[in-house]
C-alpha cells in the first residue's frame, strides 16, 4: 500500500496557477503551488522569474499547461493582504484589449512597486496628556499642546500642525508633557459621514441634486452635470458623492481632477462636507502617503478618494460612484507609458461593473456633448450662478484697431480698464497660457533661435531665474552671454511675451499694486500655491498674471476684471480641437469673474475678433458654437462622428526610422471605411535626440481600428532600432 501511495503521489498533477506579473511582456506564467498555499484568483503573490522574485497576482482563466510539471516554478509566498476584485481584474484585462498593450503593463498601474505590500514597523507617536506642573509652556510649546490631541501623531506631523520644529516636540515629551505612543504609520481613513455638512441648496441646484441622487439610487449610467461657472456644480455633486456612501457602508466613491493645483483648496472642502479628511492621490503626495492611500483603498477603509487620472487604478473593493470634475480638461488623457483617457475608462468602468459615473463641466468636451444628444448620457443643467451672482460681459478688444504699443502687450483699452478696477480696490486677473518671460530666444545678429540640444523645441527664457528652459523636455542652462553659433555678445532677444513678460509690464504701469504670477513654475511646491491662492483669496493681492492654472475651480471673491492678453493663442496649428480647447480655456478664464456680489468683466484681447470662438464668448451662445463645431466634426468624419488612432514610431537612427515609415507605408492592408495617413514628420521631429514619425489611421464610428493595426502592424516586420507605439484616441500630435 505504502509502495501505492508513492506511485501515486509521484503521478500526481502539480497543482498550478497562472500569474500575472507587472511587466511589459506575456499574459501570465505557470507557476507551482506549494502545498501549505491555498490560491485563488486575485491573490497577490510573490514569485521567481530568472534569478530575482517578483510580485504578481494570481489572475482568471486558469493556467495553461504549457510547461512540465517538473520544469514549473513554485510560488514563494502570498501576501497577507485583500485580494484585488474580480471586477478590477475584468478592467485590467479590457483596457489591455482597448489600447493594445500587454495586460503586464496595465497591472503594473495597479501594483504601484507594490505599494502597501511590505510589512511597515509601527512608529512613536505623541498624544496629549496632564501637563506636569513644573514644565514651562512658551508659545511655541502651546501651539504643539493645542495641534495635540487624543490620537498619536509623528513628531513631524505634530510640528507640522504647530508650525514649529521636531525639537519643539521632542522637548515637551521628554519634560513628560506628551505622551509617547506606537502607532500605526497607515491608519485608516475615517468613515465619510454624508450628512455631516450638508449646505443649503438653491432650488436650481436642488432640482439638480435630485436627479444625480436618482441615478445613484439607479444603480447605472453616465449623467452630465452641465452648470455654467459659479452655478455650484460642487456641492450638487457632493449630493451623489452622499446619496452613494448612505446606500452602503462599505461604498467607496472617487473623485477625480485634472490638476493638482485644484486639489489644495478642494480637500479641505470635502472634509467640511464629510466630516473628515479624505484620501487624495497624485504626483505629489509623499511616498508614504501613497502606501497608506493603497493600503487602505485595497481594505476598503479608504471610502471617499480624491485623486489624478492614475486614481482609476488603485486597486478597489466596491467602487460604486465615480465622479470627474472639468471633465473635458485634456489632462485626464495619459501622454506617456499607455496613452489612456481617464475619463473614457471611468465611463467604461462604470458600464462594464454596474455603477453610475457623473461628468462635470461647464464646458463639456464635444464627445459628451454628442453622446448626450444620442441619449447615452443624461444631462443635468444648471443655468445660472449661484446667489446674487451673475455671469460677467465679454468684450473682444480688436487689436488691429487699438495695437498695444511697441514691447508692450496690453493695448490702450484695456489698461484704462484695469485702472478702473484697481481704484474701486477690486482684484484683476491678466491671462495667457504661456510660462516664462519669452517663448522664442534668437540671436539679433545672425538670427539663431535658440533650441533643445538634439531637439527640434524652442528654448524659453526665464527672467526670474536667468534661465532658458525647454518645456517639452525639460532642458534647462543659464542663459548664455555670447549667442553659441555666432559668438556675438548680448545679441539674445526675447521675443513674444510670457507670464513673467505680462507682469513685469503691470509692475512697470501699476507700481503701487501688488502683482503676483501663478504658473506650473512659479508655484512648483503645493505649499507655495495654496499660499499663493489663500492671498489672492484673502484680497492681498491686486494683479494675478497667469497661466490656464487658474483657468478653472477657483474663487476669488474680489476679482471682477478677467483680461485675455492673446485670446489667439491655440487656435493656430491646424489641431483638430484648437477651436474647442480655446473656447473651452477662455471660458473657464472668464468664469472667474464677478463670483461675488460685483458683477464680473472680461476683456479678450484678439486680432480675429470675428473668429467663432470668440463671438461664442461675446454672445454667450455656448450651444451654437458647439453646434457648429460637431456640424464642421461630422462632414469630415472627425470624433466624435468618426474614429482615430496614431502609430508612433521613434528611432535614435533616422536612415532606419524612415526606411521602416516607408515599409509601413507600402504595406497598409485594405479596409471599408478606414483610411491611413503619412508617414508624416510629429510636430516636435526631434526630441533628446530621438527622430519621430506618425501615422493617423481614421475610422468610421464603429471601425475596429484596434484590428486594423494589429494586423497591418503584424504584416511587417519591425526591427529594434525603431519603436512603435499605438496611440487609441488621440488628443495631442506632439
Amino acid at each position: 500500500m505504502a509502495q501505492q501511495a508513492q506511485l501515486l503521489a509521484e503521478v500526481a498533477p502539480v497543482m498550478r496557477v497562472k500569474v500575472l506579473l507587472p511587466l511589459p511582456m506575456g499574459a501570465g506564467y505557470d507557476y507551482a503551488v506549494p502545498e501549505d498555499l491555498s490560491l485563488t484568483p486575485g491573490d497577490i503573490v510573490s514569485v521567481p522569474l530568472g534569478p530575482r522574485e517578483v510580485t504578481g497576482v494570481v489572475w482568471p482563466g486558469g493556467a495553461d499547461g504549457k510547461v512540465p510539471d517538473e520544469k514549473l516554478k513554485p510560488v514563494k509566498r502570498q501576501f497577507s493582504v485583500p485580494r484585488l476584485s474580480p471586477q478590477l481584474m475584468d478592467f485590467v484585462d479590457w483596457v489591455a484589449s482597448y489600447y493594445m498593450v500587454p495586460k503586464g503593463a496595465v497591472l503594473r498601474m495597479v501594483l504601484r512597486r507594490e505599494q502597501g505590500l511590505a510589512d511597515v514597523k509601527g512608529k512613536t507617536g505623541f498624544r496629549r496628556c496632564a501637563v506636569p506642573p513644573h514644565v514651562k509652556l512658551t508659545a511655541k510649546r502651546k501651539a504643539v499642546l493645542e495641534a495635540a490631541g487624543d490620537r498619536a501623531l509623528s513628531a513631524r506631523e505634530l510640528a507640522e500642525a504647530a508650525g514649529v520644529t521636531d525639537g519643539v516636540v521632542r522637548s515637551l515629551a521628554e519634560a513628560g508633557a506628551l505622551e509617547p505612543v506606537m502607532f500605526d504609520p497607515d491608519p485608516p481613513f475615517g468613515a465619510p459621514d454624508p450628512d455631516a455638512g450638508r449646505k443649503e441648496l438653491s432650488q436650481q441646484q436642488e432640482a439638480g441634486a435630485a436627479e444625480l441622487r436618482a441615478l445613484v439610487r439607479d444603480g447605472q449610467g453616465t449623467a452630465l452635470l452641465d452648470g455654467v461657472t459659479g452655478s455650484g456644480k460642487t456641492e450638487v455633486y457632493f449630493e451623489a458623492v452622499a446619496e452613494a456612501l448612505r446606500a452602503d457602508p462599505e461604498a467607496q466613491v472617487l473623485v477625480m481632477l485634472p490638476e493638482i493645483a485644484l486639489t489644495l483648496p478642494f480637500l479641505k472642502r470635502l472634509e467640511e462636507r464629510f466630516g473628515t479628511p479624505p484620501a487624495h492621490w497624485h504626483s505629489d503626495v509623499s511616498s508614504a502617503g501613497r502606501r497608506r492611500v493603497w493600503k487602505r483603498v485595497l481594505d476598503g477603509s479608504a471610502r471617499l478618494v480624491v485623486g489624478a487620472r492614475s486614481a482609476l487604478f488603485l486597486p478597489w473593493q466596491k467602487l460604486k460612484l465615480i465622479v470627474i470634475d472639468e471633465e473635458h480638461d485634456q489632462a485626464y488623457k495619459q501622454q506617456d507609458g499607455i496613452l489612456y483617457h481617464a475619463r473614457d475608462m471611468a465611463v467604461a468602468m462604470g458600464a462594464r461593473q454596474g455603477f453610475p459615473v457623473v461628468l462635470a463641466s461647464a464646458t463639456p468636451s464635444l464627445e459628451t456633448v454628442h453622446n448626450c444628444e444620442l441619449g447615452r448620457y443624461s444631462r443635468v443643467r444648471l443655468p445660472s450662478r449661484y446667489g446674487p451672482a451673475v455671469l460677467p460681459d465679454v468684450e473682444v478688444l480688436d487689436l488691429r484697431a487699438v495695437p498695444p504699443e511697441a514691447n508692450r502687450w496690453l493695448a490702450e483699452p484695456a489698461v484704462a480698464e484695469i485702472t478702473e478696477t484697481l481704484i474701486r480696490g477690486k482684484q484683476v486677473l491678466l491671462y495667457l497660457n504661456r510660462r516664462g518671460y519669452a517663448p522664442v530666444t534668437i540671436c539679433r545678429r545672425c538670427g539663431e533661435r535658440m533650441t533643445a540640444p538634439d531637439s527640434d523645441t524652442w528654448l524659453v527664457e526665464h527672467r526670474y531665474t536667468n534661465r532658458l528652459i525647454c518645456h517639452q523636455t525639460g532642458f534647462s542652462m543659464p542663459k548664455p552671454e555670447a549667442c553659441p553659433h555666432c559668438q556675438a555678445k548680448d545679441t539674445l532677444a526675447p521675443c513674444g511675451p510670457g507670464v513673467e513678460r505680462v507682469a513685469e509690464e503691470a509692475k512697470e504701469r501699476w507700481p503701487d499694486k501688488v502683482v503676483e504670477i501663478f504658473s506650473s513654475d512659479t508655484v512648483e511646491a503645493p505649499g507655495s500655491a495654496k499660499a499663493l491662492l489663500e492671498r489672492m483669496t484673502a484680497g492681498e493681492i491686486d494683479i494675478l498674471v497667469a497661466t490656464q492654472a487658474a483657468a478653472k475651480g477657483h474663487n476669488f471673491p474680489g476679482l471682477t476684471l478677467v483680461v485675455g492678453v492673446d485670446a489667439d493663442l491655440g487656435l493656430s496649428g491646424g489641431d483638430l480641437r484648437a477651436a474647442e480647447r480655446t473656447y473651452q480655456v477662455l471660458s473657464q478664464v472668464s468664469g472667474r469673474a464677478g463670483r461675488a456680489k460685483d458683477k464680473g468683466r472680461v476683456l479678450l484681447q484678439s486680432y480675429q475678433p470675428d473668429h467663432s470662438v470668440n463671438l461664442a464668448l461675446t454672445s454667450g451662445d455656448r450651444d451654437a458654437f458647439f453646434g457648429a463645431e460637431l456640424h464642421c466634426r461630422d462632414e469630415i468624419g472627425m470624433p466624435p462622428f468618426g474614429r482615430l488612432a496614431s502609430v508612433i514610431l521613434s528611432a535614435e537612427d533616422e536612415r532606419k526610422l524612415l526606411e521602416e515609415a516607408r515599409a509601413l507605408a507600402s504595406h497598409v492592408p485594405h479596409a471599408e471605411g478606414i483610411e491611413v495617413w503619412g508617414p508624416a514628420p510629429a510636430p516636435f521631429y526631434r526630441l533628446r535626440g530621438i527622430y519621430r514619425q506618425r501615422f493617423l489611421i481614421r475610422g468610421r464610428k464603429k471601425s475596429n481600428l484596434q484590428a486594423f493595426a494589429s494586423d497591418w502592424l503584424a504584416g511587417v516586420k519591425g526591427t529594434s532600432a525603431v519603436r512603435r507605439v499605438v496611440d487609441i484616441d488621440p488628443y495631442n500630435f506632439f
